[in-house]
């Protein structure tokens, strides 16, 4: 059984940090190895979604129900797969109101002997690299917010200033 452990401290609110882990559904958009990702339900107790691994020749799809505490936990746990075991955690702690801590566990190990020797390397480092990714997504995501939020302020700041203008007397 393969187990990868993973932690990392990041300057993001923990809600932010624990919505981009939930929402499977954008995984492609920043996991070069995810090919697709859909959400087949979701409730606040739990998310069930479909992942396709589509990486270097390696493709292959699993389920995965998710029971989940936002924000600070959600479980992970195989439905379908090419697994014979695969379950893993996410534990989040608030630090301060604007930074986080993340534990990532997954244990796993492929069904097949033919499996594990394929696509076995390749899945771990895919695994191993998944905090790293995460803390990357969110500090990405804050920045195009911050710098969304100071083109917001500018513009609201020059419209403003045209609203002055022209309720000045001539």
């Amino acid at each position: 059984m393969n187990e990868i452990r993973k932690s990392a401290f990041v300057a993001i609110p923990v809600e932010r940090m624990f919505d981009l882990i939930e929402a499977a559904e954008h995984y492609p958009v920043f996991l070069p190895w995810c090919g697709g990702a859909t959400i087949l339900a979701r409730d606040e107790n739990a998310v069930r979604a479909k992942i396709t691994v589509d990486y270097h020749g390696l493709r292959f799809d699993f389920v995965t129900r998710n029971p989940k505490r936002r924000p600070e936990f959600m479980a992970i746990h195989l439905e379908r797969g090419p697994f014979r075991h695969f379950e893993g955690e996410w534990h989040l702690a608030r630090l301060t109101p604007a930074a986080c801590r993340i534990e990532f566990c997954l244990r796993y190990e492929f069904e097949s002997l033919v499996m594990a020797a394929l696509a076995g390397p390749v899945f771990g480092r895919m695994a191993n690299t998944l905090v790293n990714a995460f803390v990357g997504r969110a500090e990405q995501v804050d920045e195009e917010k911050s710098r969304n939020d100071a083109e917001v302020s500018a513009s609201r700041a020059v419209n403003r200033k045209r609203n002055r203008k022209r309720s000045e007397p001539a």
